[in-house]
């Protein structure tokens, strides 16, 4: 595996390469990313990854700075799966200059869910997917169904600025006992990561009464909250939304068997955990 920290010798690597199937990540690697590493090596050859931890998508008081870093493991994994080039600038290379060009996602898709929780958020991402692309110029990138609303707003970026880039999406990966990985899981004190499967098997329980009696939609998201806070959770939102735009469905779309997704934001603890399942 080759690595590379400039955009000069990333674009020196990939000259002439018309296939390339790309993955950026934030490091500290788990499963979760690996899968996506494989799903790209069906899409496209080479394989590009990136490790870059974007400052421009936290917030003032989020974990920029205890964001887990685990660069050597990281590329161990990547190198084992057959990543073809390892793309991990600094700062200075990506963002030589303040980054005052950035990408606004519209108010109604960006402000939503996790744009309303994390304000800017969503500027971040789009703006530094929309710099990596432009530094690899793939033509599929992966991206985990887990962060479904970003994987919704990645995907319509790219429609409307025409890039030759395929948005594949990858199913997410969880632990045994139904965890979603991520990498911030490793913040759970061991009790809270006994506790941490209620937060997926409560998106089950909305998932059975949503298809069972749809029309009680708001009673089911509240009552799912509710269950939460008894266990100790703080959650930000349980929300049953239409897949196809985020939007909260009517009661026609209710009625009409619309396909609907639950989303989820919930602190543990400290940590802060997304989850989503379709319905």
């Amino acid at each position: 595996m080759k690595i590379v920290s400039t955009i000069e010798d990333l674009r020196d690597q990939l000259r002439g390469q018309l296939r390339t199937a790309f993955v950026p990540t934030m490091g500290n690697l788990h499963e979760g990313h690996l899968s996506l590493m494989r799903l790209a090596a069906r899409h496209g050859d080479p394989v590009v990854a990136s490790i870059f931890v974007n400052r421009l998508q936290f917030g003032p008081n989020e974990d920029f700075d205890r964001y887990p870093r685990t660069f050597e493991a990281d590329c161990e994994k990547l190198a084992r799966e057959g990543v073809y080039v390892l793309f991990a600038p600094d700062e200075k290379e990506l963002y030589p200059e303040p980054q005052e060009y950035r990408v606004n996602p519209p108010h109604h898709l960006g402000d939503i869910l996790e744009g309303e929780f994390r304000p800017g958020f969503f500027v971040g991402v789009t703006t530094v997917v929309l710099k990596l692309f432009s530094c690899v110029q793939p033509r599929a990138a992966v991206f985990g169904k887990k962060d479904y609303q970003q994987l919704m707003i990645i995907r319509n970026m790219c429609r409307q600025f025409a890039l030759p880039v395929e948005v594949v999406a990858a199913e997410t990966v969880r632990a045994t006992d139904g965890l979603a990985l991520s990498s911030r899981n490793g913040y759970l004190t061991a009790a809270e990561r006994i506790e941490a499967p209620a937060l997926a098997a409560t998106l089950q329980e909305v998932r059975a009464q949503m298809l069972a009696k749809p029309l009680e939609m708001a009673r089911i998201e509240r009552e799912a909250c509710a269950r939460l806070e008894a266990r100790g959770w703080y959650p930000d939102y349980i929300s049953v939304r239409r897949r196809a735009d985020l939007q909260t469905p009517s009661m026609v779309d209710l009625a009409a068997a619309t396909p609907l997704v639950v989303l989820s934001a919930a602190r543990l603890g400290a940590t802060r955990l997304i989850d989503n399942l379709e319905i």
